[in-house]
């Protein structure tokens, strides 16, 4: 695999070939890693099996240390492609507390935040009718 990010790049077996795929991804390709899927009722409303995550959407944990919790997404971040959840922190040897960077495929959206209105109009099944 050559050191810049080339998008006609299949796959690899090796783990240190898809780290740095994922690594060297660009902000675009990045983003879509960040789907997280969603609860049973709201795939049946929406019609989408996951959706990326945003600020403010509401999630449970499924695997992990702190699985069965929930709480609300606090901050996204793109670049080491982790997710901050509120609730979910761990306290320091020096008494303060510091968030846990979760991995978004351990998450599960369980109510989304759509008061984006482009957000909404994507998540809106299409009709038949419309097609």
């Amino acid at each position: 695999m050559k050191s810049q990010f080339s998008k006609t790049w299949n796959s690899s077996v090796q783990p240190r070939k898809q780290r740095k795929y994922r690594h060297n991804a660009p902000e675009n390709v990045k983003r879509k890693f960040l789907t997280v899927n969603l609860v049973k009722e709201l795939r049946d409303k929406h019609g989408a099996r996951n959706v990326k995550i945003r600020k403010g959407d509401k999630i449970k944990v499924l695997r992990g240390n702190y699985s069965g919790k929930t709480g609300t997404v606090d901050k996204v971040d793109l670049s080491n492609l982790k997710v901050y959840v509120t609730g979910i922190e761990i306290s320091k040897r020096d008494g303060s507390k510091a968030k846990v960077p979760m991995n978004p495929t351990n998450l599960q959206i369980t109510e989304l935040k759509l008061e984006d209105k482009k957000r909404k109009d994507k998540l809106t099944p299409k009709k038949a009718e419309d097609k």
